[in-house]
Parts: C-alpha cells; structure tokens; sequence
C-alpha cells in the first residue's frame, strides 16, 4: 500500500531521541525550550509556545485570545474540524465563510459579509499548506479590531510575499502530526509576536501555573508556593518529543524541496486534462505542500476514490464541509451555505504526499489515476518524468 502521507525518520532522529531517554528529562524541560527556539528560525523570529498536539495548539490559541461565550470567530468549512471544535468547547460561536475556488482557503469578500457585532476574530486556515490571503485578512482584521488567527497545522515553513507564516497573524497554530511537514509524533505549537497573548498562550497550556513570584498575590509563602490565576489545561509537549522536532527541522528545507519536485511531477502528469483541477498556486506565496488535492468529475470521485484504495493507493478526502457533521446539524447548520467549498469537497481526492514516495512509486500513482480518469476524459500521453532518477 501506497500511504497517501508518511513521516520520514533517519538516525539522527533515533539518536537524538535516544539521548533524551538516556538523560535526566523526559517531560517539559530543556528540549522543549530548544525546540521553541528552533522554530523560530521557521516563524520570522516570532517566539513560539509548544504544546502537546495541533488541537491542543488551536484550543490554547482561541483560550490566549480570551474568546468565550457571546462571541463569534469567522472560519473556513475546509479544514479539520479540529478548528471549529476548540473554539466550540469554549462557547464560542462558529461562523462560517466560503472559499476561494483555486486555493480552497478563506475568501476575505465572504469574510467581511460575514461580520457582526459579535465577532471577535477571524480564522484562517492554510489548505494543503498554500497560505491564504493574509494581507487582505489583516486589513479586515484591523478595519473592525478583530483578532486575526491562522491554522497553519498544513503550512510551517512556507511564506507569503516574502514573510514567514507564524508572523502573518496575531497567533498561528502548528501541528506536528506524523504526515505533517516535520513531526513529533505527537505535538502543535502556539506563535506570537505580542508578549501577552505570548504568556497566556503558555500558561493556559501549562494548566495556569503562575510560578513568577512578583505576581503572587500571596507573597512571601514559601519557596514552593505558585498560583492559578485562571484555569488552564495539560497540553505539555515532553522533552522525548520535542528534541524529535528540533532533529526534524534541521531537515525541514529539504523536506519542502522534495515536497516540490512531487508536486511538480503530479502537475505536468494531470494539468490540462478535461474536468481535472490541479492545487493551484499563487506567484505570491512559496508553500510547503502538504497535500496534493487532485479535482476530478464530482460524479465519478467516488469510483475512482474506492479503485485507487483497491490498487494498493491509500487517498485520502480533504475534507468534509465542518458544518456537515452531524454536531453542527443538530445546531442547525444545512447544507449549501458554501457551496464552492461543497464543490470543491465533491470533486477532491488526496493523491499521495509526502518526502520519501519515490518516484517509482509516484508513477504508480500517475499511472493508476490516469488510467481511471480515461473513460471521462480525453487523454493525451503522459510525458516522461525529467527530473533525476535518485530524487525521491
């Protein structure tokens, strides 16, 4: 079976892990405070808090941000509804903007008509790690004094006109899942340019320890003493995780240059074939492509859905309109209020991606999908590949 992503491990990776074992910390400890430094060098030097998964990033983000009951953040239906569940869980009330139809990420047009007195921030979701149109979301942001939030869970290491993602909103969240860009096993984290929503962020997911002396309200108890001064969560990432990720990054570049040429090798197999959309690309963004979200005849994608998983390829669908689930039924949400999200979800399958799928395997892929795209449209011959054959 072809996997439609996989993490990619090497002996460094072993050996650093392998140290921390050997060591005096396995839980939150010096790794984690070099794993923060180090994705710093992927955030534009915006620090970073790390947290023990990408929800746990989004619930410590909407929690840093003090949204609550009463008030309405403006998300994307394409996304994991990982996005729209922490923000529920405190009360929060999702509203829901359609889609730019090339890039599957939040239309800032339908972004601004979405907007009441209620809101209090907007949620950008970077599909398939192509960044969405933060530029034009700031502007809205700051327009109506909304917080501007992105779930980059898709995107560490790519940039928008020349600038990092994790500095192109107030806070940004990270997965670090295993077929996410690098990975930690498990893990996530939470970056911020302001100091505030920075320590908040922190101590919410360190369950609200305060241990500064100088802001006890009890002073001089004892050298043991800390405070809570308001509720948090365990969402601690251990140091056995966290130096995984610092290994990991030190090969986040050359994981997004494989990540590239497989894409670039999907694009000239599928453009320009009738009824098929490739992931489109915008000249100002340089993304870390997470997905391949392949666009075929909606009528015929489940088909070719179930015969690639026949033919030992593990695709994927990326994803089910949020408010389709049944949680958000019962809340009252129907089917049709984004209907180019809708139309792009009956049309996706998520072909194979990741940086260790050879080329071989790739061609399989190629070749299989082809063949099943055939009878619905009118194919011409699939060019040879002209990259070097010792690329993955």
């Amino acid at each position: 079976m072809i996997p439609y992503g996989h993490h990619d491990i090497d002996e460094d990776d072993v050996r650093a892990v392998a140290d921390v074992l050997r060591g005096e910390w396995l839980t939150t400890g010096p790794a984690v405070i070099e794993f923060e430094r180090d994705l710093m060098a992927w955030t534009g030097g915006v620090p970073t808090v790390a947290v023990s998964s990408g929800t746990a990033a989004l619930h410590t983000a909407y929690a840093a941000a003090g949204l609550g009951p009463g008030d309405e953040l403006i998300t994307t239906p394409m996304t994991f509804i990982a996005t729209q569940a922490t923000a529920a869980i405190l009360g929060v009330t999702n509203v829901f903007a359609d889609v730019c139809p090339d890039t599957a990420t939040i239309d800032p047009e339908c972004v601004r008509a979405a907007i009441t007195d209620r809101t209090r921030a907007i949620v950008a979701v970077d599909y398939a790690g192509h960044p969405a149109d933060m530029d034009d979301l700031r502007a809205i942001a700051d327009e109506h004094g909304l917080l501007l939030i992105e779930d980059a869970a898709h995107s560490l290491g790519s940039t928008y006109r020349g600038r990092a993602v994790g500095s192109l909103a107030d806070l940004t969240a990270f997965s670090f899942f295993p077929t996410k860009n690098i990975t930690t096993a498990e893990g996530g984290a939470v970056s911020a340019a302001d100091p505030d929503l920075l320590q908040r962020a922190r101590e919410f997911s360190r369950q609200g320890l305060i241990r500064d002396v100088a802001r006890h309200r009890d002073q001089d108890v004892g050298p043991w003493h800390q405070e809570v001064h308001a509720f948090g969560i365990n969402y601690r990432l251990p140091d056995v995780l966290a130096t995984l990720g610092s290994s990991q990054l030190r090969r986040l570049a050359h994981f997004k240059e494989q990540r590239a040429a497989i894409k670039a090798r999907y694009d000239a197999a599928f453009s320009g074939l009738p009824g098929v959309d490739i992931p489109a690309q915008r000249p100002d963004v340089d993304p870390t492509w997470h997905l391949y979200p392949l666009r075929v005849p909606a009528l015929h994608r489940r088909e070719i859905f179930e015969s690639l998983r026949a033919a030992g390829i593990a695709v994927q669908v990326n994803y089910i309109p949020a408010y389709w689930h049944p949680v958000f039924a019962d809340l009252g949400f129907r089917k049709g209020l984004c209907p180019v999200a809708e139309d792009f979800y009956a049309r996706e399958i998520s072909l194979p991606m990741y940086s260790g799928l050879s080329q071989d395997d790739q061609r399989v892929v190629i070749d299989t999908v082809r063949a099943l795209l055939e009878p619905f449209t009118a194919l011409t011959p699939l060019p040879p590949f002209t990259t070097p054959r010792d690329e993955p």
